[in-house]
């Protein structure tokens, strides 16, 4: 019984505990398991989007974009263009107590396991 009480009052002076903390910080507060794509802080900043990401969006309506509130907002704006054309709901994500290199991430709700999330940079280049 004195175990779930401290528990109790654990958590309301914690907060749920987070599952995977570091790998969410990594990757703009999602799990590794869902992401559909994850594009690189130098990808979100090139002039112009990486296109299949629309297909992406199509095929995973239930997804949400994921966006690093440390990039300036004119390298985001295509991509939450491109969201709202898709009806994709996005967050742009300001966590000032994590740095990362991925500037942008659309994910499922639930697990995809998808093996490869990043784009090389010759792929990403030549669907511009």
């Amino acid at each position: 019984m004195g175990k779930n009480i401290d528990d109790y009052i654990d958590k309301g002076l914690k907060g749920t505990p987070e599952t995977k903390p570091s790998e969410r910080r990594e990757y703009l507060s999602q799990l590794r398991e869902r992401i559909i794509l994850a594009l690189t802080n130098g990808q979100v900043i090139q002039q112009k989007p990486y296109k299949p990401i629309s297909d992406l969006m199509k095929r995973y309506p239930s997804s949400k974009l994921y966006l690093d509130g440390d990039l300036d907002y004119m390298h985001l704006s295509k991509y939450i263009r491109i969201a709202n054309e898709n009806n994709i709901p996005f967050t742009i994500v300001d966590d000032k107590a994590s740095s990362t290199n991925i500037g942008l991430v659309l994910a499922n709700p639930t697990a995809i396991d998808k093996d490869d999330i990043f784009v090389s940079r010759e792929e990403f280049q030549r669907h511009l």
